[in-house]
């Protein structure tokens, strides 16, 4: 097994501390590995790629866009 090292802010690690239990390099490896089979995905589907680009970039532009503040251009 290789081992990586990883650099976190320390407010973060605080907070990690707090959760003692967690096995936080166990939880890393999962996340890593998930994130891998899901552009794993990706790459053999390359023909949807592009859609599922275009719909996380619209949900991502949706939260961004979507705010009180911003209403006031919708009178202009």
């Amino acid at each position: 097994m290789t081992n990586i090292t990883l650099s976190i802010e320390n407010q973060v690690y605080s907070e990690m501390k707090k959760y003692s239990e967690i096995k936080w390099s166990e939880f890393i490896r999962k996340a890593i590995k998930q994130r891998i089979e899901e552009l794993t995905q990706i790459d053999q589907n390359k023909n949807t790629e592009g859609i599922l680009t275009m719909l996380a970039s619209e949900q991502t532009l949706k939260k961004d866009w979507d705010n009180e503040a911003d209403e006031r251009w919708n009178h202009v």
